[in-house]
């Protein structure tokens, strides 16, 4: 379904179940400011945020099967099905977020934390 008007997916949006993912596609001229209020309704709701992109088709459910050999039959440890939940509680992942819709400290400039970049460790400055 298609929405001309952005406030009509408050609505939509505040009725959706928690999920693994939420995805956004949007493009560089979309209001930036419904974006991010978009982002803030997906990220209340979801494990992943996926900018232009879609994500694999698992589901937290008692009937999604995972298979093969242990772990992926471990029911303490495993990436689809009912347990999946524990996994996915948090932290929110942004895949492929564009900068300027990142919390500060997930930002390029962010240094008050450390980091991996490209493999290498940051010590960050510890200053916010």
């Amino acid at each position: 379904m298609r929405y001309d008007d952005p406030a009509k997916l408050d609505g939509v949006l505040s009725a959706l179940p928690g999920s693994l993912t939420g995805s956004i596609h949007a493009e560089a001229a979309d209001d930036r400011a419904v974006v991010r209020r978009l982002v803030d309704a997906l990220a209340a709701r979801a494990g992943r945020i996926v900018f232009d992109g879609y994500p694999t088709g698992v589901r937290v459910s008692w009937a999604q099967h995972h298979g093969g050999p242990w772990p992926a039959t471990n029911s303490v440890h495993t990436s689809v099905g009912a347990t999946a939940i524990r996994r996915f509680l948090r932290p929110l992942a942004w895949q492929d977020a564009p900068e300027w819709i990142l919390p500060d400290e997930l930002t390029e400039a962010f240094e008050a934390i450390p980091r991996r970049v490209d493999g290498a460790l940051r010590p960050g400055s510890r200053r916010a």
